[in-house]
């Protein structure tokens, strides 16, 4: 059943520069106890997507249909979406710390959660609730440990404490913001053991944010590649990791130790991401594809269908260039072989002369 339908969702911010198109066209939905992994490169607009949501980018233009639960979402008051923020749809946030108020003991804090949304609950049953729900995500002594401040507990306690604030109120949608960017690989670890057992255990759908297709492939059920404020690729995890089809997803994937698209040497993607004020022309992917064809230049592509309904790419390569094999390589280079005889040699040209190309293996090592 479908929780959330996001339809032709628009965001743009206003600036003494230009204005910066963040979100451009993006549509998506997430089914009851799914999990959608939302990946791409800093400034790609994955962030701002999800706090469109819950009416957390005052000053922006947007535009399109948030249906959550039946209800459009940017329709919404502000005294309205207070309703929902929190007792209908929470959010952990990247840093606990800054989430986290420093002169408040944990316990108040999620106290204060519960009792702002349920004015039925006591001072009382929200502080037992409190030492219920840090026990719930793993916290040692939760009893003495509710009395702490945010600085007495380590970054993964911080991080889980958040968890338990989100799970206060039963959400039927977390949205998990980069949860373990900040934590080490063992924290991360148990942060996303952690996230999985909970879904499974409550049914909540999760939004989960990330740089990290690895953070992806242990814990996301659908996935979708961000790229310059628009969806890339979209499709379920086995179509992103076994069948990438879109340039960028496979550079992803190239950069991950031990994926199935990096065969041994990591390769990283030559080139930054475009700034949403000045975006290029045609596909914004172009300047760093090492496939650019002559009308990626000019026309930007629309999603389109690959393998299956749920699997698309914005990509003018043929759907038969979807896969990390021999045979998908070369369905790609007769693609470019045919369609780039114009401008795209240049663009190509620089693309292969840039240092991030010039360190790839011309080869692979012999393997042990």
């Amino acid at each position: 059943m479908t929780l959330l339908e996001v339809e032709n969702l628009t965001v743009s911010f206003p600036t003494a520069d230009g204005v910066v198109r963040a979100v451009r066209g993006v549509s998506f939905t997430v089914d009851s106890g799914q999990t959608l992994g939302i990946v791409g490169e800093s400034g790609g607009g994955k962030t701002v997507l999800t706090q469109t949501l819950l009416g957390l980018t005052p000053g922006a233009d947007v535009t399109g249909r948030a249906i959550f639960d039946g209800t459009d979402l940017l329709q919404l008051s502000e005294e309205q979406l207070r309703q929902v923020r929190g007792s209908r749809i929470s959010v952990i946030f990247q840093d606990p710390l800054t989430s986290l108020h420093p002169v408040y003991r944990v316990g108040w804090q999620i106290s204060e959660m519960i009792r702002a949304h349920d004015k039925t609950v006591t001072k009382k049953q929200a502080a037992e609730r409190s030492v219920e729900l840090l026990r719930r995500v793993g916290i040692p002594h939760p009893a003495q440990r509710v009395h702490d401040y945010p600085h007495q507990f380590s970054g993964g306690m911080r991080q889980r404490a958040m968890i338990a604030m989100a799970l206060a109120l039963s959400p039927k949608l977390i949205i998990a913001d980069e949860p373990t960017t900040a934590l080490d690989a063992t924290v991360q670890a148990q942060i996303l053991d952690l996230l999985l057992h909970l879904r499974r255990e409550s049914g909540t759908a999760l939004i989960m944010i990330t740089h990290d297709l690895g953070v992806v492939a242990d814990i996301a059920d659908n996935v979708m590649v961000m790229y310059a404020g628009r969806a890339a690729e979209t499709g379920t995890k086995h179509d992103i990791f076994y069948q990438p089809h879109h340039p960028y997803t496979k550079g992803l994937l190239e950069s991950i130790p031990n994926s199935s698209a990096a065969a041994d040497r990591l390769r990283p993607i030559p080139g930054q991401p475009p700034s949403g004020i000045n975006l290029p022309a045609g596909c914004k992917f172009h300047p760093r594809c090492s496939y650019v064809l002559d009308r990626c230049l000019t026309t930007e592509p629309e999603p389109r269908q690959i393998r299956g309904f749920a699997h698309t790419s914005a990509c003018w390569l043929p759907a038969t260039a979807a896969g990390v094999g021999g045979d998908a390589e070369h369905v790609r280079e007769q693609a470019v072989h045919q369609g780039r005889i114009g401008a795209a040699v240049e663009v190509a040209e620089a693309i292969a002369a840039s240092p991030e190309v010039q360190a790839w293996p011309t080869s692979p090592p012999p393997r042990p």
